[in-house]
């Protein structure tokens, strides 16, 4: 297998390496982490400790929800996000 050497900054390899599992390989990370990703419920599941939404979010989509439930006709005003 060729082999091609590249310089990342210390932010990015301590980055990736965070991502990275026991027992695998730098390449094997990047190629998990960009490969062609189909949209699956596993996929979803690993990727949800990268995202955190504050409560006044998930409050407001809280609202939005009811108010949907309650008046369909009339969307919500969604405000300043």
């Amino acid at each position: 297998m060729a082999v091609k050497t590249i310089t990342i900054d210390m932010e990015a390899y301590e980055r990736l390496a965070r991502e990275k599992r026991p027992g695998e390989s730098f390449s094997q990370v990047i190629r998990r982490l960009l490969g062609a990703r189909k949209m699956t419920a596993r996929n979803l599941l690993e990727s949800l400790d990268r995202f955190a939404l504050s409560e006044r979010t998930l409050d407001r989509i809280d609202e939005v929800v009811r108010a949907r439930e309650t008046d369909l006709a009339h969307p919500p005003d969604l405000g300043d996000r």
